[in-house]
C-alpha cells in the first residue's frame, strides 16, 4: 500500500520495481482505466541490465552526434592580444 504526498508524490513499492525492471529515471505513464489507473513503463526506454543494448545506444547517439557536427567549422578562439606565457610574467619583476 502506498500513499500520496502533499505534493502528490507516490512510492513504488520494490517487488513491484524489480518485476517490471523500474529503476529510478524511468519514466513512467498514468493511464485512467475506468475507476482505476494504469500505471505502466514507458515502451520507448532502455534495458540496464544488458551490456550489449547499452554499448548500441551510445554507438547510435555517438553517430548522431557526428552527423550533428559534420559540416559545422570550429570556433576558433578569439583574438585578445595576448599568450597564456605572457600572463606567467605579469606583476613579477624580471
Amino acid at each position: 500500500m502506498s500513499k500520496v504526498t502533499s505534493k502528490y508524490q507516490v512510492t513504488l513499492p520494490k517487488a513491484i520495481a524489480q518485476q517490471y525492471r523500474i529503476r529510478p529515471g524511468d519514466d513512467i505513464e498514468w493511464t485512467p482505466a475506468g475507476d482505476a489507473i494504469r500505471v505502466t513503463p514507458s515502451a520507448g526506454r532502455a534495458s540496464p541490465d544488458d551490456r550489449e543494448s547499452r554499448l548500441r545506444l551510445f554507438d547510435q547517439a555517438t553517430e548522431r552526434h557526428r552527423q550533428r557536427m559534420r559540416g559545422r567549422k570550429l570556433a576558433r578562439p578569439a583574438k585578445r592580444g595576448w599568450t597564456r606565457e605572457d600572463l606567467y610574467g605579469r606583476g613579477r619583476s624580471r
